[in-house]
């Protein structure tokens, strides 16, 4: 069996997988990336914050033309997670306006990437609640 490993480090694959936030620990402000300095307000102490698996769609794009080798079409979205703002891709749902709306409910979603050498990469979107 292949060991699963989150394409991103703020993926965090556990028996309930979710994203955890970097958070400023002087103003509030959340990044999903690591931070040596708040880009709101320059301070520099940070902790970390789980972030709700469920949200709301606030805006999305339907993406038709990417880089070689990247299928199309796809919905690159934005999702309110009660308060902090999470880019991701919509998945398991048809990549069209009749599907994908602003305003609807989704949830945090897992899916292999594929895998390689006993490595199995994982990667997160959102799909519908």
């Amino acid at each position: 069996m292949a060991e699963p490993v989150p394409m991103v480090d703020y993926l965090i694959l556990d028996e309930r997988p979710h994203l955890r936030a970097t958070l400023c620990s002087d103003c509030g402000a959340t990044y999903f990336d690591r931070r040596n300095a708040c880009a709101h307000c320059g301070g520099t102490s940070f902790s970390h914050q789980d972030v709700p698996t469920q949200g709301t769609l606030i805006s999305f794009s339907i993406v038709h033309h990417a880089a070689p080798g990247i299928p199309t079409p796809f919905v690159a979205g934005i999702v309110d997670c009660d308060g902090t703002a999470a880019r991701g891709n919509i998945i398991n749902t048809p990549p069209d306006p009749e599907h994908v709306t602003l305003g609807m409910k989704v949830r945090l979603a897992t899916y292999s990437l594929g895998e390689k050498a006993g490595v199995e990469a994982i990667g997160y979107g959102f799909e519908p609640a």
